[in-house]
């Protein structure tokens, strides 16, 4: 447990000062964000594919309020500091932190980005950042790399609403049981 609470760093000046020794050291700094909800195969491949960009993986894990900013309210499914546990317990990850820099609109402020000496932000291709977000991205970070999806057939979102349409589905079924045998 004591490696797990070393790599979980919500302190935004604790974890800059750890980055700025790697850099001393001539480590590479990688960096990803995501929400991590409901944690699967397809984000275990893509940040275990981030690692190879360098030698330190820093996974921010977007805060609850973030998250049902551009979710919505039934989001997350997983509270923010158990999602950051989980992502402690992975051995390609370096440092996990949570990310809550949001404006009351909604929108990304690029704290951490800015404020830690990255030279790789690792993005999934798709429409998880707008155009605007990977140009900011690439303004605050040496570079930018996009990789595709890592597992097509499952997403977080998917498998929410696969468990809310069968639980809808078994309710129907259930009452039209119910109306059959009350006739």
């Amino acid at each position: 447990m004591e490696n797990i609470t070393k790599k979980f760093t919500p302190n935004h000046k604790d974890l800059i000062r750890k980055i700025k020794a790697h850099k001393v050291l001539g480590h590479k700094i990688v960096c990803t964000i995501g929400s991590w909800d409901m944690l699967h195969i397809g984000h275990l491949r893509y940040l275990n594919n981030a690692k190879s960009y360098g030698d330190v993986l820093i996974v921010g894990v977007d805060s609850d309020r973030g998250i049902k900013s551009y979710k919505g309210p039934l989001r997350p499914i997983i509270p923010e500091k158990e999602r950051a546990e989980m992502l402690s317990y992975q051995d390609c990850i370096d440092y996990v932190t949570l990310v809550d820099d949001i404006d009351k609109k909604g929108n990304w402020q690029y704290g951490i980005i800015k404020d830690l000496p990255i030279d790789i932000f690792v993005a999934v291709e798709g429409n998880s950042y707008t155009e605007e977000q990977k140009k900011m991205i690439a303004k605050y970070c040496k570079k930018l790399s996009v990789i595709p999806r890592q597992a097509l057939n499952t997403s977080s979102t998917d498998i929410v609403q696969n468990v809310i349409k069968i639980h809808l589905l078994d309710q129907v079924k259930s009452k039209k049981n119910k109306k059959i045998k009350k006739k």
